[in-house]
């Protein structure tokens, strides 16, 4: 039947017509706003760092890297796709008039007629493709050409060529890249080249006739002679790379530089293999006369044979029968050049053993007694340990939060743990927008305790503590925006209030510093709304006039932001400096370039028990393998507003002198740094991790003992936990052979390779007020004395130790090994740990116990008391037990018409000490019970009480040391007896538990 409906079987036809022009406009103006979105998207990124920069003060950094990274971008890329571009067109050019009448050519004609059209639009995109790879890649050169360009003399020459470092560490790594972006270059032009004459029938496979035409044929070899002639200039640099090569070396590791068969073969190979690639360099060029690749494929197959056989069998048969027979004599010489350069480069180069027998040279146990109180401030608080207690005495809400690994500064003269009470945006009691970016914004306050000593319960003493803080410190701007726990975005200064701190009723703060970027922009918010993926920023009403964002607020990020060629130390640390709290960051030079200086992995050397498994402390390279590093600036971030100040602090570092021509105006001289700020400086960890790392083989400057290894050390295990990671070096104010005065130090032990006793010790002068900073001592132990392992194993099978585990296990509490300590004392070696429990009901660990050890290679047979390890309540009784003294003389033979000399007791600073904790929690009652605290009221009458008991036991063994017609040092004829209370002073028992609220008809104690 026919069709009326104009449809079929399927119903009725549809036709399709053009779009009305309303419906055209719409998708236009959709399509204009879809590119407009997408350009603002990919604009907001970089409007977003513009502006960041420009509020720290560094707008200067982001200017020139920004160019820097355009200008290598538009030269390199725009060269290569010129390059490229003219040989397509230039083998389009000169295509044969007629293709050969074949099977191979007609399947081409098809392809050749549909490019017909298109041909300049298919080389534009090829050209601007090719051309946008090239300058991206080339854009991310620019420290590389910045070093180039900018690039100082170091004043120290290489061994082998006489070349200034300079040339290795600025100047050939950007001949390199220059290299290689030119063989990048002859290679997509000879395959560009070669394909565009193959389609337009200049070469030719399976068609009959000559296979390439006298054009082609001239083309591709004119582009094989400039890629064998880079090759020529490559084998000339790899002469000069030889001095920066890196081999794996049996006697030194990871090798860098020229060994005797590299001097003596592939150095000469080198140089064969250059002149060889520029004469069939020559002969490619010369087929442009010549018309025949005969000559150059023959130069060309001569040239790959001389790179098998003089270039990789002629060295290795040199290395089989020349340099095995007889290594250690054939090495010596190039072991000596990388053992001065290494030293060097790492600035170990002034540091020389020094022989340390472990063996005491004191022989009265008094004396050792006395000396072993002034060689060292043992650092009883362990900040590895104590973060739980912090936070658990100190955190007061849950928003606050300490880093899990404390730092140690110095306070009047005192080795302090500092911790931060930083926010945590986990613990805000709600979650939401609001709360998390603008109520709860920052922390608050510094928190300080002595490293020295505990109280009686085993908790820390604070010096600084409470919210807001008190203590030592004086006032100072306590709120911390900018921290290494803080890694969220805050809006501030705006309409919305922010918490500040809840002290019997919450207490509100809006910023008033100058950090951040101003966001009463429309536009500003737009951007930082998709730069933070929060469409909210841009219309919250929560933000207003004055609302600036604050981001990027951990030290660490701050610092290598504005200087991204820095490697940042993995500690920052806080310090309170003309009442701010400043954080700390060492930054270092590094290169990779230094000739014959042997290469560290600075993830791996910087690595040890504190820091695996936690990035907060890992270090931030911008070159991982270096060979050589310094610690050249020194900055600060300020927890409060933010800003980062840099400083010089090598000034004779070629390589921050570069970095400082490259980013004039970015770095401050040492002489800005105040001194209420230096006396915060330290030497830093991981460029002490690096030094200590090398010297386990360069402490060693004879080739033939480097070579045998027999002096080799190792940095051992931390003892004190079951990881196998290497034990951290520890801060610690003490006195090394020679010295009169404790000095604050970083300090590190070392055992021979694969052995477990001790092999050396180092401490670095850390005082950054001293005039010895940064000198390293070290001493190597010629005795057999034991190592930390062993001290550790010895300890763990003491009686003692046994049955002080199964007591705490028996109640349920875990057992926490501190900082085992080492220090030199009168040529033996003392080891002190302290040792933590924390019950099942405890939230955090206390002091419990104290273990010594005192070792001396030169013990006499059966004298136990130079090598004994003890375990006891404190580190006074330990100190007592392990010399023998007990606090008492002992006896003095005696001569006639003299008196027995007396010594000094302990006990004489035990009661001072007690007197003291007694005035303290009496203080500490009074001002309680004048806020009616009751429970801190009940606590400071339990501390009165145990300090009085303390002061009545020291005053009586003081009491009978001396003569009866003398009196303690520390009781005064008209001071009351230490063993009674005062007269006002009521029992702690009268003072109300702790949690709990005194009725109506109590009445409050007296004062």
């Amino acid at each position: 039947m026919p069709d009326r409906g104009g449809g079929g079987p399927s119903g009725p036809r549809i036709r399709v017509g053009r779009p009305s022009r309303r419906a055209r406009t719409l998708l236009m103006t959709l399509g204009v706003l879809a590119v407009l979105a997408m350009a603002f998207v990919m604009f907001a990124g970089f409007w977003t760092d513009w502006l960041w920069y420009r509020s720290v003060q560094y707008s200067s950094v982001f200017t020139t890297t920004l160019w820097t990274k355009v200008g290598l971008f538009l030269v390199f890329g725009l060269l290569m796709s010129v390059v490229v571009g003219l040989n397509i067109w230039l083998a389009h050019r000169l295509r044969p008039p007629l293709s050969a009448m074949s099977m191979e050519q007609q399947s081409l004609d098809r392809y050749r007629m549909g490019l017909a059209p298109y041909k300049k639009w298919v080389l534009l995109a090829i050209s601007a493709l090719i051309g946008l790879i090239s300058g991206a890649s080339a854009s991310g050169q620019w420290r590389t050409w910045l070093m180039w360009v900018n690039g100082v003399p170091f004043g120290q020459k290489d061994p082998q060529f006489g070349l200034d470092v300079a040339f290795y560490a600025f100047d050939l790594p950007w001949y390199r890249f220059l290299l290689a972006f030119g063989f990048a270059a002859a290679v997509l032009s000879l395959v560009a080249a070669a394909l565009t004459h193959y389609l337009y029938g200049g070469l030719r496979v399976t068609s009959p006739g000559a296979r390439a035409t006298a054009h082609a044929t001239g083309h591709l070899s004119v582009l094989l002679g400039v890629f064998v002639t880079l090759k020529a200039v490559a084998y000339w640099l790899d002469r000069y790379g030889l001095a920066v090569k890196s081999s794996d070396f049996k006697a030194a590791g990871n090798w860098t530089g020229l060994r005797y068969v590299d001097a003596n073969a592939y150095l000469p190979a080198k140089t064969i293999l250059f002149c060889i690639a520029v004469i069939c360099a020559l002969l490619f060029f010369a087929t442009l006369w010549r018309r025949t690749w005969q000559l150059p494929v023959i130069g060309f197959g001569l040239m790959v044979l001389s790179a098998i056989l003089i270039g990789g069998l002629y060295p290795a048969i040199v290395q089989k029968f020349q340099v095995q027979p007889n290594e250690q004599a054939k090495e010596a010489a190039y072991i000596q050049k990388n053992i001065d350069a290494t030293r060097k480069a790492y600035a170990i180069d002034g540091t020389k053993p020094e022989n340390y027998s472990g063996k005491s040279t004191v022989k009265n146990k008094n004396q050792l007694r006395t000396d072993a109180d002034t060689a060292a401030s043992y650092r009883v608080l362990d900040p590895n340990i104590v973060s739980p207690t912090f936070q658990q005495l100190e955190q007061k809400r849950k928003y606050y939060q300490f880093p899990t690994t404390l730092d140690i500064d110095r306070y009047a003269g005192q080795d302090t743990v500092v911790g931060l009470r930083e926010l945590n945006i986990k613990g805000i009691p709600k979650r939401n927008w609001i709360n998390d970016h603008f109520t709860y914004t920052h922390g608050y306050g510094a928190i300080m305790a002595a490293g020295t000593q505990t109280d009686a319960n085993g908790s820390p003493i604070f010096t600084e503590a409470g919210l807001p803080t008190t203590g030592k410190l004086g006032p100072y701007q306590q709120r911390i925006y900018y921290g290494e726990k803080t890694d969220q975005y805050s809006i501030v200064g705006g309409p919305q209030k922010e918490l500040d701190y809840e002290d019997n009723g919450e207490k509100t703060t809006s910023y008033d510093g100058k950090s951040g970027v101003d966001l009463s922009s429309t536009f500003n918010r737009a951007a930082y709304a998709v730069a933070f993926s929060e469409p909210q920023i841009l219309y919250s009403g929560a933000i207003g006039e004055g609302s600036r964002v604050l981001y990027n607020r951990t030290p660490k990020e701050r610092v290598e932001a504005v200087a991204p060629w820095l490697t940042i130390d993995g500690d920052a640390y806080p310090a309170v400096v003309d009442g701010r709290i400043q954080w700390i960051v060492d930054a270092y030079t590094t290169t990779n370039g230094y000739p014959y200086a042997s290469r560290t992995t600075l993830g791996e050397t910087t690595a040890d028990a504190l820091t695996v498994g936690n990035q907060q402390r890992a270090v931030v390279a911008q070159q991982n393998q270096v060979n050589y590093i310094r610690n050249s600036v020194k900055a600060t971030v300020d927890a409060y507003d933010g800003s980062v100040t840099l400083y010089q602090w090598d000034t004779k570092d070629p390589v921050l002198k570069t970095w400082m021509k490259a980013f004039p105006d970015t770095v401050e001289p040492r002489s800005a740094i105040k001194p209420s700020l230096m006396q915060h400086l330290r030497y830093p960890q991981d460029m002490f991790k690096v030094q200590r790392e090398l010297l386990t083989r360069y402490h060693v400057t004879n080739p033939a003992q480097f070579y045998s290894g027999s002096d080799a050390w190792q940095v051992p295990d931390d003892p004190t936990n079951k990881d196998g990671n290497a034990v951290p070096p520890y801060y610690l104010s003490m006195k090394m052979p020679g010295d009169t005065q404790q000095r604050f130090s970083l300090t590190t032990t070392f055992t021979p390779n694969g052995r477990p006793n001790l092999g050396g010790f180092m401490a670095v002068d850390a005082d950054a007020r001293s005039k010895d900073y940064g000198r390293i001592n070290l001493l190597r132990v010629t005795s057999d004395v034991p190592g930390p392992a062993q001290v550790q194993s010895k300890l763990n099978g003491l009686p003692d130790v046994a049955q002080f585990v199964r007591d705490m296990k028996g109640a349920d509490s875990d057992i926490q090994y501190g900082n085992l300590l080492t220090v030199p004392l009168d040529g033996g070696f003392l080891y002190v740990e302290p040792v933590y429990a924390q019950g099942r009901n405890a939230l955090y660990p206390l002091l419990k116990k104290v273990a010594v050890s005192y070792v001396d290679a030169d013990q006499p047979a059966g004298d136990t008391t130079k090598d004994t390890t003890v375990f006891e309540n404190n580190l006074t009784e330990a100190l007592n037990k392990v010399f023998g003294v007990d606090g008492v003389a002992p006896p003095q033979p005696e001569q006639p018409g003299t008196t027995p000399p007396t010594t000094p007791s302990t006990n004489d600073a035990a009661l001072k000490q007690a007197i003291a904790d007694a005035q303290k929690a009496y203080d500490d009652g009074e001002a309680a019970l004048q806020k009616g605290d009751w429970v801190a009221y009940g606590k400071a009458q339990d501390a009165l009480q145990q300090a009085l008991e303390r002061a009545a036991e020291a005053g009586a063994k003081l009491k009978s040391e001396q003569p009866a017609d003398q009196k303690p040092a520390g009781q005064k004829p008209a001071d009351k007896p230490a063993d009674q209370k005062p007269a006002d002073q009521k029992p702690a028992g009268n003072a109300p538990k702790p949690g709990t609220t005194p009725s109506s008809s109590a009445s409050p104690p007296s004062g």
